[in-house]
């Protein structure tokens, strides 16, 4: 057992999600590790590509076991978590109403948890969450925004269900670590991006009305690249002495909104976009807000003032706590994450 770490190659440990963007990134850099004995859960919809390919490189074989269920199922969950040391919590539902957000964010771990703590032998639950919890409203900007920031207050004002969901799930985490002992990290993960995942950030811009509108101008990026990230949550699970601790996750060299488009738009041929600046931008949410008010929700309250300020105000990061509490170096450099990025698109293209 490699006593840097909290588990040996022995404990089974579980990925939910583990099909996903960053999730078969996790389940490839836990068998880099040396930890084979993987519970890889899937939905029964699940592409299973980025899965495949990840224990493909490792020849996983009969170690990993393949688990298709729903979260939203208890007896599914207590299969997956029989024997289980610790979790890593990727699984996400992106549903655009509420309910649905704490159906498949909040119930739906809920139930992982019961299961974990009566099947499993709990070391340790990573929770993985987003910077979509915090709340920039009353920063300045290009002020730090840490760990130590205000979270969201009144996401149903925001319109953002993604956002609610994430918000729910952190405080039933939490409840469980006080009330049950639960040993759990939560993390925070900025602007992922890598291979595979084409779209622009919507800290960028949107693409709502035909024509991409920029609305990040120079702020800075929350920027993490996929590998450095699932890293980052890999070491979340493993490292002694940070249950309790909540992780933000960006990488050390960050671009600004300006420079990431820039690259974006010489590699993605036929690309247009608009520039607005901020205080426009600002100005244009407020009215929307106060019309969609005005008409009673016929106009959706997609672009408001919370919106606005989370997503384009402009902020520093920091990611102090990853160095010093989890060791965590990025192991590809943002010029080398970038090229791979835009290498999709057909193009090598550099910063």
């Amino acid at each position: 057992m490699n006593l840097a770490y909290i588990a040996s190659p022995g404990d089974r440990i579980l990925v939910t999600g583990s099909n996903g963007f960053i999730g078969a990134k996790v389940v490839e850099i836990l068998l880099e590790y040396g930890f084979s004995k993987l519970h890889c859960f899937v939905r029964p919809s699940s592409q299973l590509g980025r899965l495949e390919k990840a224990l493909d490189q490792f020849d996983a074989g009969e170690n990993v076991e393949l688990i298709i269920g729903d979260l939203l199922s208890r007896d599914d969950c207590e299969k997956a978590t029989e024997g289980v040391s610790i979790i890593y919590h990727l699984a996400a539902g992106f549903d655009k109403s509420f309910a649905g957000a704490f159906m498949n964010s909040a119930l739906a771990t809920r139930n992982l948890l019961d299961a974990f703590l009566k099947f499993g032998k709990p070391k340790r639950f990573v929770n993985i969450s987003s910077f979509a919890v915090y709340s920039n409203l009353r920063l300045k900007r290009g002020a730090l925004l840490d760990e130590t920031c205000p979270l969201e207050e009144e996401p149903q004002e925001r319109f953002d269900a993604y956002g609610f969901g994430k918000l729910k799930q952190e405080e039933l985490v939490r409840e469980y670590g006080r009330n049950n002992g639960l040993p759990h990290v939560i993390v925070r993960p900025g602007a992922v991006f890598g291979a595979g995942k084409r779209e622009l950030s919507g800290r960028i811009g949107v693409d709502t009305f035909g024509i991409f509108i920029h609305l990040g101008r120079n702020n800075i990026l929350p920027l993490t690249f996929v590998d450095n990230c699932a890293e980052a949550i890999v070491l979340a699970g493993l490292k002694p002495g940070v249950d309790g601790e909540t992780f933000n996750v960006v990488d050390n060299e960050l671009l600004t909104s300006r420079q990431f488009l820039e690259a974006y738009r010489k590699a993605a041929k036929g690309f247009r976009s608009i520039s607005i600046p901020y205080p426009l931008a600002y100005g244009i949410c407020l009215l929307w807000e106060k019309y969609s008010k005005w008409s009673k929700g016929q106009l959706p309250p997609a672009f408001n003032r919370r919106r606005c300020a989370a997503e384009w105000k402009g902020n520093r990061y920091s990611n102090r706590n990853l160095h010093e509490k989890l060791g965590w170096e990025p192991r590809v450099p943002m010029a080398q994450a970038m090229a791979s990025y835009l290498s999709q698109f057909g193009t090598n293209g550099t910063v």
